[in-house]
């Protein structure tokens, strides 16, 4: 039997009753029994492995003695995404899991806050850009399958077309703007691209100058995505070269906006950060 994934949402529950069980001195034995099921349900629900119906939250509330209606209300919101329909569903087969938590991440957060030492972040990509990544990072793809992964990335950024828009904001080594994925005229295309998107009141994109002379050690490429009330919850997603690491500790995602604080006040300011972009890409029209 397949389980469901273990989505940032199902961790964050699951930690959170198993600390309200401990602290209320109930056995995992008690609990399950309390909701009709057994120990080993208990410990998936726990670890993010099996959800968790309103139902069996309200009678574990109970057993927990949880009288505070907005922490019963932010974890009520945690167990509600059961069955959420995604626009990509339907390709689920072609993606792994690690992609399928970004895309869940990316698809319901209301701040996106992406730091990004090497390529323009995917969802400020023009097509032809992203082709050249996705096709320098993996050879052995078909044509077909190149068309799928870059078509697909170009329809995540529909998440800025939906009614509630995220508030998006991008920050980026100088770096990124000089590396010529594709050649110059794919770099340039792309820069214009990032003036364009500049214009809109959702997306604010920064850029590192190589004149900065403090030094943030960030650890790596990352996005810190934000949900608001009643979930209340702040996710990290790591970049690794196997994928991607997502973390929901209280402690861990501090630590990253404070990293994501520093990264900031690095940076440039909105406009001249798109001064500079546009300085960059009439250099490169001219070459």
């Amino acid at each position: 039997m397949k389980h469901p994934r273990r989505t940032a949402r199902r961790r964050k529950l699951g930690a959170e009753l198993r600390s309200l069980r401990e602290a209320a001195g109930v056995s995992p034995e008690a609990a399950a029994k309390a909701i009709h099921g057994d120990k080993t349900k208990i410990s998936r629900q726990e670890t993010g492995q099996h959800r968790v119906t309103r139902l069996e939250l309200e009678v574990l509330f109970t057993l927990y003695g949880v009288d505070d209606e907005k922490r019963r209300e932010w974890l009520v919101a945690l167990a509600s995404e059961g069955n959420k329909r995604t626009w990509w569903r339907r390709h689920s087969g072609m993606l792994t899991d690690g992609f399928k938590e970004a895309l869940d991440l990316e698809s319901e957060a209301a701040r996106i806050s992406a730091f990004q030492s090497q390529v323009v972040p995917g969802l400020l990509q023009t097509q032809t850009y992203a082709a050249a990544l996705i096709s320098g990072a993996s050879t052995s793809l078909t044509e077909q399958q190149l068309d799928f992964f870059v078509d697909f990335r170009m329809s995540r950024q529909s998440i800025f077309l939906r009614g509630n828009p995220p508030q998006y904001t991008a920050i980026m080594a100088e770096g990124v703007l000089h590396q010529q994925f594709g050649g110059p005229g794919v770099l340039a295309e792309q820069l214009r691209h990032l003036v364009d998107l500049s214009q809109s009141p959702d997306i604010t994109i920064q850029v590192i100058p190589f004149t900065q002379t403090s030094f943030t050690d960030s650890g790596g490429s990352f996005a810190l995505y934000s949900y608001p009330d009643p979930l209340d919850l702040d996710v990290v997603q790591v970049e690794h070269l196997d994928g991607a690491l997502c973390l929901e500790d209280d402690e861990t995602v501090a630590k990253y906006r404070r990293v994501l604080d520093k990264l900031r006040s690095s940076a440039l300011p909105p406009g001249r950060s798109i001064e500079l972009i546009a300085s960059i890409a009439r250099g490169l029209e001219h070459e």
